[in-house]
């Protein structure tokens, strides 16, 4: 086995400190450079200072500020992009000192780098919401190894092996506890800022942070398939998937910087040719120049998109590209899977009927009876009694009926109504929902003990804050029977329930509910956390997964994965994905309108250089700022 090694944890470190300050360490430079070549200038233009020399300094202060922006704008001309912004910078600042606008060249370089100071910081910014969940990676794993233990790293750690997770320390690997008991910080996961209490017995997930009491973990994945893993392979390929409103703009880009670039060189040749007047034309040819810079569209669009992923992620909700945050923007229809995505998934007992004695007796005597079972149904009822258990002396159980059990001398029947009909006692059945158990004594019949799967916290909440999205067709699907498939669906106003569905007839309902959203340009999604949920994640427009207790399958086909266990995180993903879109409006709109405006002003002449200045760099700080007003909205619902 190989030890784990201090060089290791301290390149982890050096890494994750490395995506924080590769950006600041270059705006750092570029603000030094702006700071010199801004001195340089006002000393320049002063009076004090004789003509040679003057021009000696003004040339110095654009080589300061703007060499690195020619020299890129020469490699790209190589590599066979030459309409970029870099390009357009170039020649219409080269062209300004030709005419000796020596303070109006050094200007448009300043403010130019001035936004790409600006635009560094939002972008670091917007970068730091994200890779925060980097902050989960562990670095080592201590492995107990007969009597002592060995720092490792996760990567090594088979399944089925023990590791030892100290108070302070991260979780490295996924696994179940099997000793101690503690307090975990899950916050980075699941968004959840309250620690979640773990014991015996119960999941550990890896990434989380363990607070309180030293753990003993049983291994359950290895390091490449564990939570930890899989969140930072989403997080880091999440900007591969652009969204529709993306492309647009680079396309729009491509197209639209070299028309303007044509209509400048015509605006300097044509009416030169007529006029005779050659340097204000020229001049006029690049004010128009540095208008047309599409930095705010191509800057401030992804980063907006960017922004809203790491404000998801923030929430504990992991989108896998910006394409499926913009769709979230189209949904009408959202369908639900039922067990374990609005109910907990796990029965629990939900009504105590008596008969003429207690509710504590009548659990007693089907708890002692139920004790050696390991039905669900049983481990429920033992679950809801926590007092004293009698002593059975003999158990019969039947497939499909019940028990029949000795206790203390009795006989004591537990099962459903198949049981007690054929045992000939008479009872009163019930029409309550979920699964009844009756209990009889003696051919005396004690009452009943409904047991159901229960709807989660928020699961109401969660449709009550799509309707009030306006998402009216919210659908359950569930592979249980009518009855209780309905009345869940009452108890959370579902628009309508499918029951008694298999993995395919649930396929066959989305393509259906596909079919009527399309025609009208909208778009269906699906929540869900099981294995059987992946082919129906795969089908539908947007997939959610439950990944906080959803299978690795279901998270796999997701498109969004929700770390929790809250179905309200559907209704938040789409708050963010709106406020994304707004945002992402508001800047092609602004930026459009003022580019249109300054160039129609650029070309009549009515604007010099520095308000073409502001037109550029200008428009592309408001529309930055704008972009990472995301990182400070509040999207509680």
């Amino acid at each position: 086995m190989k030890l784990y090694n201090v060089q290791t944890d301290y390149k982890v470190k050096k890494k994750a400190k490395q995506i924080k300050s590769e950006m600041s360490s270059e705006t750092k430079l570029t603000i030094t450079r702006l700071f010199i070549a801004f001195i340089l200038l006002i000393v320049g233009s002063s009076s004090f200072v004789p003509e040679p020399f003057n021009i000696v300094l003004l040339v110095g202060a654009y080589l300061v500020i703007g060499a690195r922006i020619v020299w890129q704008a020469v490699k790209n001309i190589f590599h066979g992009e030459i309409f970029d912004e870099n390009f357009l910078m170039s020649i219409a600042t080269i062209g300004a000192i030709i005419l000796k606008q020596y303070p109006e060249a050094i200007a448009v370089m300043l403010f130019y780098e001035l936004g790409n100071v600006f635009e560094d910081i939002a972008v670091n910014k917007s970068k730091r919401s994200i890779s925060a969940l980097l902050e989960v990676k562990p670095a080592y794993a201590t492995l107990i190894s007969g009597h002592q233990n060995k720092v490792v790293e996760p990567s090594l750690v088979k399944i089925g092996e023990t590791i030892l997770v100290k108070p302070g320390e991260k979780i490295p690997l996924d696994g179940t506890v099997v000793l101690g008991s503690s307090a975990v910080d899950t916050s980075a996961l699941t968004g959840e800022s309250m620690p979640q209490s773990i014991k015996v017995g119960d999941t550990a997930l890896s990434g989380s942070i363990n607070q309180t009491g030293t753990l003993q973990i049983k291994v359950t994945k290895l390091y490449n398939d564990s939570t930890v893993a899989k969140i930072l392979d989403l997080v880091e390929n999440a900007s591969n998937k652009k969204a529709d409103t993306e492309k647009f703009i680079t396309k729009f880009a491509k197209i639209y910087t070299p028309i303007v670039v044509f209509l400048a060189v015509a605006l300097a040749i044509v009416p030169s040719l007529m006029t005779s007047d050659w340097n204000t034309w020229i001049y006029r040819a690049l004010i128009f120049l540095v208008i047309s810079c599409p930095c705010a569209l191509v800057i401030s669009v992804p980063l907006s998109f960017f922004g809203g992923i790491g404000a998801a992620s923030k929430q504990g909700i992991l989108v896998k590209g910006s394409n499926y945050l913009e769709a979230l923007n189209d949904v009408d229809t959202v369908a639900f899977d039922k067990t374990g995505t609005l109910t907990k998934g796990q029965f629990s007992v939900v009504q105590v009927n008596p008969i003429n004695i207690s509710k504590q007796k009548l659990l007693q005597i089907a708890a002692s009876v139920e004790k050696n079972s390991t039905h669900p149904i049983a481990k429920s009822i033992l679950q809801a009694y926590k007092g004293e258990l009698l002593t059975v002396t003999k158990a019969d159980e039947k497939a499909g009926h019940g028990l029949i059990a000795q206790v203390d001398g009795q006989v004591v029947v537990v099962g459903n109504a198949k049981a007690l009909k054929q045992n000939k006692i008479a009872f009163t059945e019930t029409d309550a929902v979920g699964t009844v158990v009756y209990v009889a004594v003696d051919n005396q019949f004690w009452g009943d003990i409904v047991i159901a799967d229960v709807p989660k916290n928020d699961a109401q909440k969660a449709i009550q804050l799509l309707n009030n999205r306006g998402i009216h067709k919210n659908v359950m699907l569930t592979g249980d029977n009518q009855t209780v498939g309905q009345a869940m669906a009452r108890k959370l106003k579902m628009s309508a329930v499918y029951t008694n569905l298999l993995p395919e007839n649930k396929v066959e309902i989305i393509n259906d509910l596909l079919k009527v959203s399309h025609q009208n340009n909208k778009k269906v999604a699906f929540v869900g956390d099981g294995i059987n949920d992946t082919p129906v994640l795969a089908t539908a427009d947007i997939g959610f997964a439950m990944g906080g207790l959803g299978s690795d399958a279901a998270v796999e086909a997701a498109d969004i994965v929700i770390m929790g266990d809250e179905p309200s995180k559907v209704s938040e993903a789409m708050k963010i994905a709106k406020k994304t879109r707004r945002i992402v409006v508001e800047n092609i709109s602004f930026a459009l309108i003022i580019k249109i405006l300054f160039l129609l002003l650029g070309a009549l002449g009515m604007v010099n250089m520095w308000q073409a200045v502001f037109a550029d760099v200008g428009v592309t700080i408001i529309a930055v700022l704008n972009a990472i007003r995301l990182q400070f909205i509040n999207f509680d619902n």
